[in-house]
């Protein structure tokens, strides 16, 4: 959920809908595929001798991903707004979480498929040990909100009031402002026999509010709805120190909504509904199928119902009757529920609270002459450009680089893949003037990312309009690589040269500022030819495997990479040098993981840098003795992939945008590179040496499961934050190209 700085509006979540699901025409096969978060069964594994217990469970271990979320939100050394944030990253990482694989797991239990997965566990005791772990969880983050977070923001003067703390003063300008501001755009929906119980949209706030009649007469239940549009947290006065939640200033105001009766009671709660898609991929219009899908998302079934501790009995016992959800799917939390809107209050203009200011810098390949623009063509002509975002500036690289291709008269073709970009666009506006001046342009967006498929539906429309060709990839399969190929005439026609970039994210302004990636700018031939290559298969019928510099999921990711770890295991098993060094954001893919075993076995050192889940056991003796496995969390989401092997001391890397996921390997579009330059390759294995550092902050993998972070050294003095002295770094590197001492 994956870390932002102070200026951003954008979380870094996870890499964060339906009808009520229809098991009909779903083979169990095909619901397992729904839920990817644990291995599956493969009998191509190398080795016929593993345990049986060798694999973790991974949406357990992705539960252990957002407790160190939670832990950094806990840490009193990050800045106080920074640990708000955190807190609110948590919860909308957790909302994701139940909307998609808690969602997809209670479809597989429905379905009755009841088999046990490579951990060993069947469907409902995956779902009872994620209940148990999320209800712990959910507490602790509430426990750490009132007991900690809100009396240390009272104490920097940022008070979060209930009701009964406004002055007389302030509850005046909360009444003035709920019957100017609030009280006409709310609906109280009452439950009778004349109305039946509303229906409750996902992730809404709502109040829900027993009243009795004057007389002392019958009692009624009503729903009102929190209006999504108006700020969570209400300013009581003009500065920026004291607030209320927006659901108080309606509680405290009943008696204007309801005239003539007595408010009973009046309690929040929410519901998280599930949101997965269910997109036939053979539809004869994608686009219109998806937008179908995208219409009934929002009835899908109930997941979780939180509800406050204020909440009765008579109430709660309603709310599960109509909502129907299990009693492990209720949450009882102290108000305010949706603790994902702290987001508001962490961005207040407190710079003391906030990490230091940060502005990446330009790449030094990529800096402009004096009184001159950048010519990132020539740059790539030079050599090869290795960037890392957000310390390298995404505006003055990759989206130069698209700028510069769309308005140069020499560009005669640009090709591009979308998978998430943001909402006022440059990088979608470059490509729609370089369709309206004349070049080739096609872009093959990916509808069905999750959550951002209204976007991308509405991307699609404005570039087809411009007159891009626009495709939405292979049947089956999601998009997901991350390239831009230019095709430049040069030499006065007589050459046409090809300028690639390969990253490990999205082609995405404002989340390249919060997310940490790599990408590879080169004018390489080989690299060339083979993304030509790639994109003519996304765009016609042409079935192209063999190539030279890439490695393309679905057909030769996973082969590749056990090909390689099996090299380095020959090599170990020969006494010639041998290694292994990983970084992704998830690990769960059995074949892989056992080819690292495998490895592990022949004396290889296996280091793997796992940010989110990982279903590998490390330091196991006979199984994994040699494997490290270490997780990096910080302001920026740790995003970028990078695979390096010994390769007998030449080094080998690859980047790219595949995670070692079924789903990654087996139904999206993946493409890794690999990086030639020598200087590249160096930049990289210092990157991953740094993370090796006993000298950074991190979290440790143990055998069992658990998790251990090392925050200070023996002596006690306090790790370094890993992000936060790459920023130094480039700053220091900035400098020295400043002074002409580079």
């Amino acid at each position: 959920m994956d870390t932002v700085t102070a200026q951003s509006s954008a979380p870094w979540p996870l890499e964060t809908e339906p009808d009520p699901p229809r098991y009909a025409d779903k083979s169990a096969e095909e619901i397992e595929d729904a839920v990817s978060f644990a291995p599956t069964a493969d009998a191509s594994r190398p080795r016929d001798d593993l345990p049986a217990d060798r694999h973790l469970d991974g949406m357990l271990s992705w539960l252990d991903f957002n407790t160190r979320v939670l832990e950094l939100a806990e840490d009193p050394e990050v800045p106080l707004l920074e640990r708000v944030r955190f807190t609110a990253i948590f919860s909308r990482n957790l909302d994701e979480f139940f909307m998609v694989r808690v969602a997809a797991l209670r479809r597989r239990i429905a379905a009755g498929i009841a088999a046990r997965n490579s951990a060993g566990l069947t469907p409902r005791e995956r779902l009872e040990r994620v209940s148990a772990k999320s209800h712990d969880l959910a507490e602790r983050q509430h426990a750490l909100c009132a007991e900690t977070l809100l009396p240390a923001l009272a104490k920097d003067d940022v008070h979060i009031l209930g009701w009964s703390n406004l002055d007389e003063d302030e509850l005046a300008r909360m009444r003035t402002l709920f019957v100017e501001r609030i009280y006409p755009v709310l609906t109280p929906l009452a439950v009778d026999p004349a109305h039946p119980f509303p229906y409750i949209s996902g992730l809404s706030l709502n109040l829900a509010v027993v009243v009795r009649d004057e007389d002392g007469g019958a009692e009624h239940f009503a729903r009102i709805k929190v209006p999504p549009l108006l700020p969570r947290f209400v300013a009581t006065g003009d500065d920026e120190s004291r607030f209320v939640p927006l659901e108080a200033v309606i509680a405290g105001n009943l008696d204007v909504m309801f005239p003539g009766v007595r408010v009973m009671e009046a309690s929040t709660f929410r519901v998280t509904r599930n949101e997965d898609l269910e997109v036939d991929s053979e539809a004869g219009n994608l686009l219109h199928a998806l937008e179908r899908e995208l219409s009934r998302r929002r009835f899908g079934a109930p997941v979780r119902l939180e509800v406050d501790c204020d909440v009765s009995d008579r109430v709660l016992d309603l709310l599960v009757r109509e909502l129907d959800v299990t009693p492990n799917a209720v949450y009882t939390l102290p108000a305010p529920l949706d603790l994902a809107g702290l987001w508001a209050l962490s961005e207040i203009d407190r710079p003391e609270l906030h990490y230091p200011g940060f502005v990446p810098e330009t790449h030094p390949a990529l800096q402009a002459p004096e009184g001159g623009a950048a010519d990132i063509f020539a740059a790539m002509r030079a050599d090869d450009v290795l960037l890392h975002h957000p310390y390298d500036s995404f505006t003055t690289s990759v989206q130069a680089f698209i700028e510069q291709a769309a308005s140069d008269p020499a560009v005669q073709a640009i090709k591009l893949t979308l998978y998430r970009t943001s909402g006022e666009s440059a990088i979608v506006d470059s490509l729609v003037d370089a369709a309206r001046s004349g070049k080739q342009v096609l872009v093959v967006v990916e509808i069905k990312a999750r959550f951002d498929e209204q976007a991308n539906i509405r991307w699609a429309r404005k570039l087809e309009q411009a007159g891009c060709h626009v495709v939405y990839g292979l049947v089956g399969l999601k998009t997901h690589c991350k390239l831009f190929l230019v095709v430049r005439s040069e030499k006065g026609g007589a050459v046409l040269r090809r300028y690639v970039h390969v990253g490990t994210g999205n082609y995405h302004p404002k989340t390249a500022r919060v997310y940490e990636d790599l990408g590879l700018l080169t004018a390489d031939p080989d690299v060339g030819a083979d993304v030509a290559d790639l994109f003519n298969h996304l765009s016609g019928y042409t079935r192209h495997r063999d190539y030279e510099t890439l490695l393309v999921a679905p057909d030769m990711v996973r082969q590749g990479l056990v090909d390689r770890i099996g090299r380095e295991a020959a090599a170990a098993r020969a006494g010639r040098p041998a290694g292994v060094s990983i970084k992704v954001n998830s690990l769960v893919d059995e074949t892989l993981i056992d080819a690292l075993y495998d490895a592990s076995a022949a004396g290889v050192p296996v280091d793997l840098l796992v940010r989110g889940m990982c279903s590998l056991r490390p330091g196991v003796p006979g199984l994994s003795e040699t494997v490290r496995v270490r997780s990096l969390l910080g302001r920026f989401l740790e995003h970028s992939r990078v695979f390096r092997f010994a390769a007998d001391g030449e080094g080998e890397t690859w980047i790219g945008s595949a995670d070692l996921r079924d789903r990654n390997l087996d139904r999206r579009v993946e493409a890794l590179v690999r990086v030639g330059a020598a200087a590249s390759r160096a930049a990289l294995d210092d990157l991953l040496a740094f993370a090796w550092s006993d000298e950074v902050d991190h979290w440790s993998l143990h055998g069992d499961g658990s998790w251990s972070r090392a925050d200070s050294s023996p002596d006690g003095e306090r790790l370094a934050d890993y992000q936060q002295e790459l920023i130094r770094r480039r700053r220091r590197l900035a400098v020295s190209d400043d002074s002409g001492l580079a």
